[in-house]
């Protein structure tokens, strides 16, 4: 089954309600659609009489070593599109060798994903998503989770300082998870009542120096995540993080901003090989792999599509995708007479239409 045929089952298959919230995006969903729509207009230039009958596409990235070049991106409540939820996307991904990010909005909290990870591989990548809270304290109490927990590595999500307005969740009035879900990271935090809930924090008010106060409380390396403009990439740099993920939050913060793949050069000459560079919005297919890591990407993430595979056919079908991916990404490898993901280079990705 392809990628566009999972998605057009999980649609099938999910309530529209739920299938609306993973599936749209802020305003207009201008956004969401370049994403994708973006990737078709690169092309690669392959390089001939140069390739290896077995190719090397690991990468080692913070926290993970010898990882796949498909991570999963954080993508919130699972378990309303399958009774496993996070539990299953934990053992896919550590079954494909990939690295989970698991989110503050995830349905399962962090110590039982860690596990269900743990039962599918000795030593699992989980890297944990949060968001800087306006209280240190809240900040500091997901720190310590995830990393007794077990996370390899902590991402910062520093493109929400608001909530994205989601059109299709307000027309369907979707603004609260149904009786039995929640975003259990959030729960038993400092200042709440035992057992209550924390609601998931946006705040318009967190600086770089916040970032700095996280990063200097933990031993984890923290990456960025939600990055575009070349100058917030030196400052990540320079603020002691350990990687920068180029996203636009899968089209789901602001409507204005452009595809995340078009950011990619110049947040990869910014960043100057200091620090592993990410990418996620819009990869669909193993030639987008291809052309991000070109563009200067370590590896990228897939949101949507896990959540489509799990939707459809639980673990199994998370895991479909990532080796889809990773085997669709090894064969554009070979078609371009790769051997490694260094082999892929700037100068092999051309605008279509454009000259050479």
């Amino acid at each position: 089954m392809t990628l566009r045929e999972l998605h057009d089952s999980a649609r099938e298959m999910l309530d529209p309600v739920f299938y609306d919230y993973v599936a749209g995006g802020a305003g207009d969903e201008r956004v969401v659609a370049d994403n994708e729509r973006a990737f078709g207009r690169y092309a690669l230039l392959p390089r001939v009489l140069s390739g290896s009958e077995a190719r090397d596409t690991a990468v080692d990235l913070p926290g993970a070593r010898q990882a796949a070049p498909v991570f999963v991106a954080p993508t919130a409540f699972h378990r309303l599109v399958h009774r496993d939820g996070e539990r299953a996307t934990a053992r896919a991904a550590a079954a494909e060798g990939a690295v989970l990010v698991t989110g503050t909005a995830a349905t399962t909290a962090v110590l039982d994903v860690v596990a269900a990870a743990r039962e599918a591989a000795s030593d699992p990548a989980v890297w944990f998503q949060m968001y800087l809270h306006p209280r240190r304290e809240v900040t500091a109490a997901l720190v310590r989770r995830a990393e007794d927990a077990g996370c390899t590595a902590l991402v910062v999500t520093v493109d929400s300082p608001v909530f994205g307005r989601h059109t299709r969740d307000l027309r369907n009035g979707f603004t609260d998870l149904p009786p039995g879900y929640a975003a259990e990271n959030m729960r038993d935090l400092p200042g709440a009542e035992p057992g209550a809930l924390t609601a998931v924090p946006m705040s318009p008010t967190v600086r770089w120096p916040d970032f700095a106060e996280t990063l200097g409380g933990t031993s984890l390396p923290v990456l960025v995540k939600g990055v575009l403009h070349p100058d917030d990439a030196r400052l990540a740099v320079e603020h002691g993080a350990a990687g920068v993920i180029v996203s636009n939050h899968g089209g789901r913060q602001c409507d204005a901003v452009p595809a995340a793949v078009d950011c990619l050069p110049a947040i990869t000459d910014a960043v100057a090989g200091r620090v592993p560079v990410l990418l996620d919005g819009g990869v669909r297919r193993g030639s987008d792999v291809a052309v991000a890591l070109a563009l200067g990407a370590s590896a990228v993430g897939v949101g949507r599509p896990v959540v489509w595979g799990l939707a459809v056919d639980g673990e199994a079908g998370a895991r479909g995708v990532l080796a889809t991916l990773r085997d669709e990404y090894d064969h554009t490898l070979a078609l371009c007479g790769g051997r490694r993901n260094a082999d892929l280079t700037a100068d092999m990705v051309v605008r279509r239409g454009g000259t050479w």
